[in-house]
């Protein structure tokens, strides 16, 4: 059944051309002319339909809303959330748009669709993504890519072996205080960084020694509760999980790291070129098999790389802080309420916060003294306009699968050793063949048993 597109679009659906289909039809007319006036394709400022990108929103509340609102200068051609009272904002936007709750209806339906956002709960990342891919459909996926580091592998090489332009969606990536940190640490600014610290203020919803509710309310008439649940084991509705703090339970979320590591921890992970540790170890508060504990310290060491010295990497959560830096002037903050990363190198030490200013070299005086490099990386226009753009020019995004899925790997090894902590032992990490060495139990969580149905 075909739909309407929104009221703002119409430029490519009167026509019922979409972009796919322009190439191909324009492709024997191109042997006949060389060269098209624009005037003559449309006037001043058309946008001819090879131009025009057909994109699906898949979750459409919360943070699925603004990534909607990124996309909507292309024509957005379809909607889903399995929540009919989410999304208010995008149903408004696009209020002649058939809203699906299962988004495999969707893509079976809507034979246009040529790239999605998908801003689910992480369980469905995943699922969702790869069911798009199969169909050759370009994917924005929102932080954390993915719920286990088995997906995060198996999407990167299912993008890279299929030329789907892929996305995470940390917008921070695309910022331009990720890009001065790189420069000034490939700059030498600091010299050689074997020590890194990272923290944030979450969570900012319940988690540690939270049991299981017990009770059994009626699920919505709104909510198409199965849908939700998607590969996750079966469980009863209860509002303590949808629509927000399903964060903290390990059976959806990915707790603090998975939350806010795919900003605070991507600036460092991309300046000093980490990859993938070969030791990770946890300390935390307690917790149960429902929910992340509380509060959290995770270490990863990763080896030397191409010349670059081994790194000790210490991520903080729950209110727990790194030690202050003895050279940080007093009354100083480390970071921002939200957060923020510090450096430590041969030559000094730089920080930067979590929402907003850019690296700065400490103490004062020596931020005074830098003499600061030529920008020499690109900038960017956006995480989603990147995308799109990418989509168009047959290029790469900046933080495609191929990176995010090693960035995500990262966080989620975090969790497994902290859901091991109890053994009291250092895990050893072989990424090259993502396995634990040592343990041979914490090579069970990298995956889990899908629900019956569904299948990566």
């Amino acid at each position: 059944m075909s739909t309407k597109k929104s009221q703002n679009q119409t430029h490519s659906s009167d026509n019922g051309i979409s972009r796919r289909q322009f190439i191909g039809r324009t492709t024997l007319a191109a042997a006949a002319f060389s060269i098209v006036p624009r005037h003559v394709l449309g006037g001043q400022g058309y946008r001819a339909p090879s131009d025009i990108l057909h994109i699906a929103n898949i979750g459409i509340g919360g943070k699925g809303n603004s990534d909607s609102n990124a996309v909507a200068h292309e024509n957005v051609v379809a909607l889903c959330d399995v929540d009919d009272t989410q999304g208010e904002a995008a149903r408004l936007r696009h209020p002649d748009l058939k809203v699906y709750r299962d988004f495999r209806v969707m893509l079976d339906k809507e034979k246009d669709i040529e790239a999605v956002t998908i801003s689910t709960p992480d369980h469905t990342h995943a699922v969702i993504a790869m069911e798009a891919m199969r169909r050759g459909i370009h994917v924005f996926v929102q932080k954390p890519l993915t719920h286990t580091v088995k997906e995060a592998r198996t999407l990167a090489k299912f993008a890279k072996e299929n030329k789907i332009v892929s996305q995470m969606g940390n917008q921070g990536h695309a910022g331009e205080a990720a890009r001065l940190v790189n420069e000034w640490i490939w700059d030498g600014a600091i010299g050689d960084v074997t020590k890194v610290d990272a923290f944030t203020n979450r969570p900012i919803w319940p988690q540690g020694m939270i049991e299981r509710t017990k009770e059994i309310p009626s699920v919505p008439p709104t909510l198409d509760w199965i849908s939700w649940l998607g590969p996750a084991p079966f469980r009863a509705y209860h509002p303590d999980y949808h629509p927000f703090s399903w964060r903290g339970r390990w059976d959806f979320g990915t707790g603090a790291i998975g939350d806010m590591g795919a900003h605070i921890m991507d600036h460092p992970f991309w300046a000093l070129d980490l990859g993938l540790p070969k030791t990770i170890q946890a300390s935390s508060t307690n917790f149960n098999s429902e929910c992340y504990p509380e509060a959290e310290i995770i270490t990863w060491t990763f080896p030397e790389r191409d010349g670059k010295p081994p790194v000790t990497f210490k991520w903080y959560d729950g209110g727990l802080m790194p030690e202050r830096p003895e050279d940080l002037e007093p009354g100083r903050q480390i970071g921002d309420s939200g957060g923020g990363v510090v450096y430590y190198g041969s030559k000094g030490k730089l920080m930067h916060s979590t929402y907003g200013s850019g690296p700065r070299l400490f103490p004062e005086t020596f931020m005074k003294e830098y003499k600061r490099p030529e920008k020499t990386i690109e900038r960017s226009p956006g995480i989603h306009q990147e995308w799109i753009d990418a989509i168009k020019n047959g290029t790469k995004s900046t933080t495609d699968f191929e990176y995010a899925a090693k960035l995500t790997e990262v966080m989620l090894l975090g969790n497994i050793a902290v859901r091991l902590k109890d053994k009291n032992t250092i895990l050893e990490y072989d990424g090259e063949k993502g396995e634990f060495t040592n343990v041979p139990e914490a090579n069970d969580l990298l995956h889990y048993e899908y629900a019956p149905g569904w299948k990566l």
